[in-house]
């Protein structure tokens, strides 16, 4: 593990650029819960284990039309959990490294808690591929922009896990607000937003590219259920000049050439750290 850690170090200090993957595994060591399986799932949230309710069927817009209460106690909930979780020390250890790189950093998460946001990190650098919890849109589909949640204060009964009103509102219709956030079987989630945030990333490699730069991809807690974050790291890494840091407790399991950690986010990060800091 010690020559993995090394390893690590090496290719982030020789890297031009950085981009920062992340998966739920990221937010495990700022103390989230981890929703792996209907038991972390249930573990979290109580009441949907005594009714049958699974995080995939929990994670779905009708909740929004049937029953807002229930819809907006769960997110409420998760909504008031990230504003109040500090974002832990791996995250200061890479916004350091990012800072370092001569053609900058980029982030690239499916977590949805705007936790690099808080981190330090800069907004038009970050892609939030799964949308965002501290953003709304309306769920009328009026045409209304996507919007802050910043006003919203989520009250939730901590028994029944259901909201209490008033319930966010679209401030053009009227209607209910829901996050932005891309849940299962959703086919109305407005992704103006992280399409945006696809364009800017996108003019970053293409300058990357361009400059024929040595791209560092540190991954962490990004696994194979929903694989989208992984997907990039694998793609992104088999172009000429990248190299890929794959930091994963259960699914460390790297493309040929890569490089796979059996640890979760912080422990990892921080041994690289300590790595960096004993190069002569």
């Amino acid at each position: 593990m010690a020559t993995a850690h090394e390893q690590a170090s090496q290719i982030i200090a020789d890297a031009d650029a950085l981009l920062i993957t992340a998966g739920a595994g990221m937010g495990v060591d700022s103390g989230l819960p981890d929703f792996r399986g209907n038991e972390g799932f249930w573990k979290a949230y109580p009441p949907m284990k005594k009714l049958g309710v699974a995080f995939s069927e929990m994670a779905n817009p009708r909740w929004f039309s049937s029953d807002p209460a229930f819809a907006w106690g769960f997110y409420g909930h998760r909504l008031a959990l990230y504003r109040a979780t500090e974002p832990h020390d791996g995250f200061r250890l890479l916004f350091e490294w990012a800072r370092q790189k001569r053609l900058g950093s980029f982030v690239f998460t499916s977590n949805v808690d705007g936790a690099f946001q808080r981190a330090g990190f800069d907004d038009d650098a970050i892609v939030e591929c799964h949308g965002a919890i501290d953003w709304l849109q309306c769920t009328d589909s009026c045409g209304v922009v996507i919007y802050s949640a910043s006003a919203y204060l989520p009250d939730v009964d901590s028994d029944t896990f259901r909201a209490r009103e008033p319930l966010p509102k679209c401030p053009r219709c009227g209607a209910l607000s829901r996050p932005n956030v891309l849940m299962f079987g959703d086919f109305g989630w407005d992704p103006r937003r992280t399409e945006a945030q696809e364009e800017r990333f996108d003019a970053w490699l293409a300058r990357l590219r361009g400059d024929r730069a040595r791209l560092a991809i540190v991954e962490c807690g990004a696994g194979t259920a929903i694989p989208t974050v992984r997907s990039l790291g694998d793609r992104l890494s088999r172009a000429e000049g990248s190299s890929l840091v794959r930091i994963n407790l259960r699914e460390p399991e790297a493309p040929r050439g890569q490089l796979g950690i059996a640890e979760g986010a912080l422990p990892a990060l921080s041994a690289i750290s300590a790595a960096m800091s004993s190069r002569p």
